[in-house]
C-alpha cells in the first residue's frame, strides 16, 4: 500500500512521539525501492529532519572478532541505567541476496530482547564490502527521531570508517588485543578517523595494555591543530563491565566538544554532502554524473543544496541528473 501525504504525516507524528510500533513501519518504508514508496520515504524524512531531537549518534566499528556486538550490549546496559533509550542499526556485511542478519542476532538475544527502551534492526550493506546503503543513512534518521541514542555497528574494513564517520557525532573503533588491529589501522591511514578507541577484552591484561599503548602512540603522531579533540584509547571489558562507564562518558564528552567548538554542524553537513554524492553515483553511475557536467559540477550543486534536508536535496539533484540524461 502506498502512503498518502496524510499517512506520512501521521507516521512522522508517531515516530516523534516515540511510538515503538511506528519504527519498523518507517524502516520498512525506506527499504522499499518502489517509486511511489521512495516518494513517501522522502516526504517522511523531510518531516523528521525538520523536527528531529538531538539524538546522540555513535558509530561502532572494528575488525571481525573484536567483540563489537558484546561491547554494544554492555554500552546499551549502561545507557539504559542512565535512562536513555537506544536504537541500534547493525550493518550486515553479507550481500543483499543472502539476507543474513548475523550481527544483529547475537545482540538481539541479550539485553535488547525484552526492553521496550531498546530497538535493533539489521540492515544490509551495499554490494561493495563495508559500504553503507542509502537505507542505512535513512535508518539513522528514523531511529534518531524516536530514541535518545543511536548506535550503528559496522565491520571495519576501511570503507566503512570513511562513510560512517560523517554520519555520526562520534566514531568508536573497537580493537582486539594482540590481533594487530591497531598496526593495520595506522598503516591504512585511518588513525585520525575514530574519536574514541576502545581496547575490548581488557581482562586479557598485558596484551590489552600493549594494544592500548600502540593506539596512543599512533594518535600522538597525528598532526592536529591546537584545541582539537584528542581521541582517548580506553580499556574495557564487556565480560565484566570494566571501563564501560568511561567509554560512555568519553562518547558524551566528544559530542559536547563538537557542540562547544561549533564543529557539529560542519561535520554533519560534510556527511550529508558525502552521502548525496555516493547515493547519486550509486543510482546513476559515472555516466549520469558526466552528463550533469562531471564531478566538479556535482560538487558545486551539492554545495548549494547541503543546507536542505538530505531527502529534499537528493530529490532535487536526482531530477537534475535525469534531466541531463534526457537531453543526452
Amino acid at each position: 500500500m502506498c502512503l498518502t501525504a496524510s499517512m506520512t504525516t501521521e507516521l512522522s507524528r508517531r515516530l516523534l512521539e516515540r511510538d515503538r510500533k511506528a519504527v519498523p513501519e518507517a524502516l520498512n518504508l525506506i527499504e522499499d525501492d518502489r517509486r511511489a514508496q521512495r516518494d513517501a520515504s522522502a516526504a517522511l524524512l523531510q518531516e523528521l529532519e525538520g523536527n528531529n531531537r538531538a539524538a546522540l549518534r555513535v558509530g561502532i566499528t572494528g575488525a571481525p572478532g573484536a567483540g563489537k556486538s558484546t561491547l554494544i550490549d554492555a554500552l546499551v546496559r549502561e545507557l539504559r541505567s542512565r535512562n536513555k533509550t537506544v536504537g541500534i542499526i547493525a550493518v550486515d556485511p553479507s550481500s543483499q541476496k543472502s539476507g543474513g542478519a548475523l550481527l544483529g542476532d547475537r545482540l538481539r538475544m541479550r539485553s535488547s530482547a525484552s526492553d521496550e527502551g531498546v530497538f535493533l534492526r539489521s540492515m544490509a550493506a551495499r554490494d561493495r564490502l563495508g559500504g553503507l546503503s542509502a537505507s542505512c543513512r535513512d535508518g539513522i534518521e528514523i531511529l534518531a527521531s524516536a530514541f535518545d541514542v543511536v548506535l550503528i555497528e559496522t565491520v571495519g574494513v576501511g570503507q566503512s570508517e570513511s562513510e560512517i564517520v560523517n554520519l555520526v557525532h562520534t566514531l568508536v573503533f573497537v580493537a582486539q588485543p594482540g590481533a594487530g588491529d591497531s598496526v593495520q589501522f595506522m598503516k591504512a591511514g585511518l588513525i585520525e578517523m575514530p574519536d574514541v578507541f576502545v581496547v575490548n577484552k581488557a581482562d586479557t591484561g598485558a596484551i590489552a595494555e600493549r594494544t592500548q599503548s600502540e593506539l596512543l602512540g599512533g594518535v600522538g603522531l597525528s598532526d592536529e591543530p591546537a584545541g582539537a579533540w584528542t581521541a582517548p584509547a580506553l580499556l574495557a571489558s564487556a565480560l565484566d563491565g570494566t571501563g564501560i562507564c568511561e567509554v560512555v562518558d568519553a562518547i558524551i564528552e566528544h559530542r559536547d566538544h563538537l557542540v562547544e567548538t561549533d564543529a557539529l554542524n560542519t561535520r554533519l553537513n560534510r556527511g550529508k554532502a558525502e552521502w548525496l554524492r555516493g547515493a547519486l553515483i550509486d543510482r546513476y553511475g559515472t555516466h549520469g554524473i558526466e552528463k550533469l557536467g562531471g564531478p566538479d559540477a556535482l560538487h558545486a550543486m551539492i554545495d548549494t543544496e547541503v543546507s536542505e534536508a538530505a531527502s529534499v536535496a537528493y530529490q532535487r539533484l536526482a531530477v537534475a541528473v535525469e534531466d541531463a540524461l534526457r537531453k543526452g
